[in-house]
């Protein structure tokens, strides 16, 4: 397929990062491979057991640490959609950027996960360690790390990419991004008064935790689930009667963040997007990374 040209608007933040003058659209595709990757491993894994499009891998090797969650039959369903959706998506992106796809990166599910708890919770988190596979909570807190950043990610690849086509693309899964992030969200205040053990926290407290460190290491651009009640009126014995819910992260205009490469790769990383490590210990493959 001929790739469209592009020229990358090289803002301050995205000057730390390897990103050419000129670009086309299989780098911002090539980047977004990589998020896929690590997508549809962990839904696959999580709700199988196991990777079974081995050949959407072309080439790179399989996630390190991976294995079935203990799911319920209603979390199950939400774990096989997600994965249905994000493996879609993974080899829709590997057909429109044809022969210049890259392959997967190297991926850790094993020992990513207890890193960005202890990030986020800090001394709260002791020396308790944290695995997705464990439970609903846990699983569910896990997908919450990624389905913000891949909506964000991809509402500022919207505006780089060149053509109606290629925008809409980024912009149809960028949709779903989000509607998994909202479902997500709205899961997780029906339920915020949950403890997660073994950290003694309940689980409104725990995402707003990791919000806060995507927040601090990714530009910004995140909220919680919930916001202050606004009429003391509404408080109650409840500590979720103190807060009304906050299911949609937007800005001042309600319009969905937008972030960069350099704060993708922040996030995932696990705190400086000019050192691989986190999710992606060898660093991304592509121009972008």
């Amino acid at each position: 397929m001929t790739s469209f040209r592009v020229l990358v608007a090289i803002v301050a933040g995205l000057a730390l990062i390897t990103v050419p003058a000129k670009a086309d659209n299989n780098d911002v595709f090539n980047f977004a491979i990589n998020l896929e990757c690590l997508e549809s491993q962990f839904y696959q894994y999580a709700a199988y057991g196991e990777f079974r499009n081995a050949s959407l891998l072309a080439g790179g090797p399989p996630a390190q640490g991976g294995k079935k969650a203990l799911l319920s039959a209603g979390v199950q369903t939400i774990a096989a959609e997600f994965a249905r959706d994000e493996t879609a998506h993974l080899a829709f992106l590997r057909k429109v950027a044809g022969a210049a796809a890259v392959p997967c990166p190297q991926i850790d599910l094993v020992n990513s996960f207890p890193a960005v708890i202890k990030a986020a919770l800090g001394s709260r988190a002791g020396n308790s360690n944290f695995s997705p596979y464990d439970n609903d909570v846990n699983f569910l807190l896990s997908a919450f790390l990624f389905e913000d950043v891949g909506a964000t990610a991809f509402a500022g690849a919207v505006p780089v990419l060149v053509g109606g086509v290629a925008q809409g693309a980024a912009a149809g899964i960028g949709g779903v991004e989000a509607y998994h992030g909202g479902l997500l969200r709205q899961w997780l205040f029906e339920n915020g008064d949950i403890i997660v053990q073994p950290f003694g926290i309940q689980v409104v407290s725990f995402v707003q935790a990791l919000s806060d460190l995507r927040a601090k290491v990714g530009g910004g651009k995140d909220e919680g689930i919930t916001i202050p009640a606004a009429d003391a009126s509404f408080y109650g014995p409840d500590i979720l009667e103190f807060f009304q819910a906050n299911i949609v992260p937007a800005d001042s205009d309600a319009k969905i963040f937008a972030r960069t490469p350099q704060e993708v790769l922040a996030i995932v990383y696990g705190g400086n997007a000019n050192q691989p490590g986190g999710f992606f210990p060898a660093g991304l493959n592509g121009s972008i990374k």
